[in-house]
């Protein structure tokens, strides 16, 4: 039987030992925000239900994807489900190029592709706590191909802009999950920018199926009804969506 312990804050924390960061001794101030729409909320629920394994969201631009991935992660932490939480991207213009096309050790190469973590973490929390997770190396942010041989126990990945993502990439990044991980993978499939080599809608329709949710999978697809940034994004985004049928049409 596996044995139970307890947070150094003396809070009692229910999850078995596995090999693990150890939890969060303090508590996040998380800001919440009122204007999110059902299917958002929706997406909150099922990725905080303990069955829930792996999370594959796709969405335009203007959905709040990234915004419910960091979420979730600090909801996690701060109810010590998790220890830590991974910000996983590649570079953009192809995950296949190495970093050293910029300067710098690797995390100083990639610190300009998690602006987008840092930008919700500020959103989030006071700037002391959001500075203290990174510091402490709660939330980390990796180029996907270093992912490669690890395991992670009690972690929660979120993937960002898998639109970019090459199929053997997704399939190095979910297969490392570890004992009460969680992961949370999020794109467009619109706006992929690896010319025809994405494997983001290829592995979505794969797993998007019911005998999949009963492993704790699921497949999840936002629209611009649920576009909460500034009204204009969704504006935008039937005009792209208007010319696109007219193109298909001719």
């Amino acid at each position: 039987m596996s044995k139970k312990h307890r947070s150094p804050s003396g809070a009692k924390d229910l999850s078995p030992i596995v090999p693990q960061r150890d939890k969060l001794d303090t508590r996040l101030n998380i800001l919440e925000r009122p204007d999110l729409t059902d299917n958002q909320k929706k997406i909150i629920e099922k990725t905080l239900d303990k069955n829930t394994r792996l999370i594959l969201l796709n969405g335009p631009a203007g959905t709040s994807k990234t915004f419910l991935g960091v979420y979730c992660a600090l909801k996690l932490l701060n109810e010590k489900r998790i220890g830590e939480a991974l910000y996983v991207r590649t570079i953009i213009e192809s995950a296949s190029k190495s970093l050293g096309s910029l300067p710098g050790e690797a995390d100083l190469k990639f610190e300009p592709f998690t602006a987008p973590l840092r930008d919700k973490l500020d959103e989030f929390l006071p700037a002391n706590e959001a500075n203290k997770l990174i510091k402490d190396g709660r939330f980390i942010g990796l180029p996907v191909n270093y992912l490669r041989g690890s395991s992670k126990n009690a972690t929660y990945i979120l993937a960002d802009e898998m639109q970019n993502f090459t199929y053997s990439e997704i399939v190095t990044l979910i297969t490392r999950l570890g004992r009460y991980s969680k992961l949370f993978g999020c794109g467009d499939v619109s706006q992929s920018d690896i010319n025809g080599k994405s494997g983001f809608k290829r592995i979505f329709d794969m797993f998007n199926s019911l005998e999949s949710q009963e492993h704790g999978i699921y497949c999840i697809s936002l629209t611009k009804e649920d576009v909460v940034r500034d009204g204009i994004i969704r504006y935008i985004l039937e005009v792209l969506e208007k010319y696109q049928v007219h193109n298909q049409k001719n």
